[in-house]
């Protein structure tokens, strides 16, 4: 065994692997192949491309992911959030004379290429940039967007248009339009979904089902609204009636294939690509980092953007479009008790059995059964109460929400998820650019120090004592000069200021060149700036200036050694007195 092989994830579970591993796995596998039957399918018919090119992205792309990628359950594949976006994304291309199949393939290289760079540069940290509000936004605007784009497949009428408010538009026109048997189809679907999803496991369990076999059961929901609707079809006459079906479904596997595209149509996709690499990533490292906790397992997110970009390029080479770790399937993958990724491998091979042997039986398939599960899978993705919660907890982050939903529904995907990011990232920067003031005082017969408007607390009045708490850049380092400023100008008695710097984990080149003008403009006025509890990594930053060469104070060890040191005497201050010192808000 080579060192290179002794390195991958893969070999950290197979060195282990036993045959009571391979049971739980090949249990898990099967269960999660016939949910990702229908749902491969559907998710290849809303990212605009025929039904077998979801299964080619279900197969190769779980292969390489069990081998590089750093979880254990993760089901990675087609998912209705990037599927929305490949639509979106190849819309302008094929309306430009493009291959839509080239398109997609050229889609999924870049994105696995995009997260290849990210993992070996270990970058796994941009994805922070994509906020959690502006997630729970863009998904739940997603949600929305795609449950209207496939009502129109469910009625048999044109539902399309750039945007939500189009959408509308071009449904409600066509109302009158509907088809009686293609409606009947999709609603009976939708009603079949909404009982095995919400009903069925409560009524088996009364039963006498154990409750892990009723939710197992429940997990074939999508598989037996296929069935029976490719029954109805031929039993009676669907096709003839006018309903649409998928019709040929090409029989075998995929062959690997390296089209290379135009440099036009590469560039022109980059920036999609790059939105769907980090959604994907952002999503796929959500899903594995919570299942992960349960077990006590650890994901490493540079390893996973080497899995996932991997897959994707998997998924291009086999003709497939842009993949992820799917929620809804890692989470059904882990509850039937998948142990390593191997599992993934298994529902490889099934999904090959399936496109190798059965497609024929999808030929009489209503779309609009398609179309239903599709709209079922992605009402949960419509998180309300996150949203409320978001809102009570933070309006600030619920704004940067409420800009990414509208932003995708009125403007369309990448338009609406980065406009999301702007805001959220202004948000932080007007969050830090007016970072947390207190004037402190000490707790009696202690070393502490706290807000004076919060607690009852020993002050000095010649003492002006004040805790910042955020570290100082260009974009704050005005706001704290004029703060104190205001603070010792409205204070006559003030003789000394102490910076307490606790929570200041570091200062840019502005930062200590203000402090340098708030020196000179305090000695002006005859009142010295010290400086307590300064970390060590400032402290260092600090050496390399000459601030502390001029310094008309000291810098402290502790904030209670520059209190002890600076202080005559320590007069208890009643606690509305104290706040009337401190002029703002804690």
């Amino acid at each position: 065994m080579s060192q290179a092989w002794a390195k991958l994830p893969a070999w950290q579970w197979l060195s282990v692997y036993s045959r009571k591993d391979f049971g739980d796995d090949l249990l898990a596998s099967v269960i999660v192949t016939i949910m990702l039957i229908p749902q491969s399918l559907a998710y290849a018919l809303l990212a605009g491309l025929p039904p077998e090119a979801g299964l080619y992205a279900s197969m190769l792309p779980l292969v390489v992911y069990a081998v590089l990628g750093s979880s254990r359950v993760l089901a990675v594949g087609p998912v209705a959030v990037l599927s929305l976006m490949t639509a979106s994304a190849l819309g302008a291309v094929v309306a430009e004379g493009e291959s839509y199949a080239l398109a997609a393939m050229t889609l999924a290289l870049l994105s696995g290429a995009f997260l290849l760079l990210l993992g070996v540069l270990r970058l796994g940290f941009i994805a922070n940039f994509l906020s959690h509000a502006v997630i729970t936004g863009f998904v739940a605007a997603s949600g929305v967007l795609i449950a209207i784009s496939q009502l129109g497949s469910v009625l048999a009428i044109p539902g399309g248009g750039h945007n939500v408010l189009e959408r509308l538009v071009s449904l409600v026109s066509h109302l009158g339009e509907v088809h009686g048997p293609t409606a009947v189809v999709g609603f009976a679907t939708m009603a079949l979904l909404l009982f095995t999803r919400s009903r069925l496991a409560p009524l088996l369990k009364r039963l006498g089902l154990s409750a892990q076999a009723a939710t197992y059961v429940t997990r074939g929901g999508p598989v037996v609204a296929v069935v029976l609707s490719i029954w109805a079809v031929g039993a009676f006459d669907l096709a003839e009636a006018g309903v649409a079906i998928v019709g040929v479904v090409p029989q075998g596997l995929p062959g690997l294939s390296l089209n290379l595209p135009s440099a036009d149509l590469a560039l022109r996709l980059l920036p999609s690509a790059v939105l769907i690499s980090l959604v994907g990533f952002v999503e796929s490292i959500s899903v594995a980092q919570s299942l992960a906790m349960r077990r006590r397992q650890q994901i490493f997110p540079n390893q996973e953007l080497l899995g996932l970009g991997a897959a994707n390029l998997a998924a291009g080479l086999a003709g497939g479009f842009p993949v992820t770790g799917g929620f809804t399937r890692s989470v059904v993958n882990f509850d039937a008790g998948a142990v390593t990724p191997f599992a993934g491998v298994l529902t490889a091979l099934f999904m090959g059995l399936t496109a190798a042997f059965l497609t024929p039986l999808f030929h009489d398939l209503p779309k609009a059964v398609l179309a239903a599960t599709i709209i079922i899978a992605v009402i949960s993705l419509i998180d309300v109460p996150a949203m409320l919660r978001t809102l009570r907890q933070s309006p600030q982050d619920f704004s940067a929400m409420a800009a990414t939903m509208v932003g995708v529904l009125a403007l369309g995907v990448e338009l609406g998820i980065s406009g999301g990011v702007l805001v959220a990232l202004g948000i932080h920067l007007w969050r830090s650019s007016r970072p947390h003031m207190a004037i402190v005082g000490r707790v009696p017969g202690t070393e502490h120090f706290r807000n004076v408007e919060r607690h009852e607390v020993e002050v000095d009045p010649r003492v002006l004592s004040v805790r910042v708490d955020e570290s100082l850049y260009f974009a704050n380092a005005r706001f704290l000069e004029d703060q104190l400023l205001a603070w010792v100008t409205a204070r006559p008695e003030v003789e000394e200021v102490v910076l307490l710097c606790s929570a200041v984990n570091g200062m840019d080149g502005s930062a200590v060149e203000t402090l340098e003008s708030l020196n000179e403009r305090l000695g002006a006025a005859s009142v010295r700036l010290h400086l307590s509890e300064v970390k060590g990594p400032v402290m260092d930053h600090l050496r390399r200036t000459h601030l502390l060469s001029e310094l008309s104070g000291e810098v402290f060890f502790t904030h209670h050694a520059a209190m002890k040191a600076l202080s005559s005497s320590a007069p208890v201050v009643p606690a509305s007195s104290a706040a009337a010192l401190a002029g703002q808000p804690a």
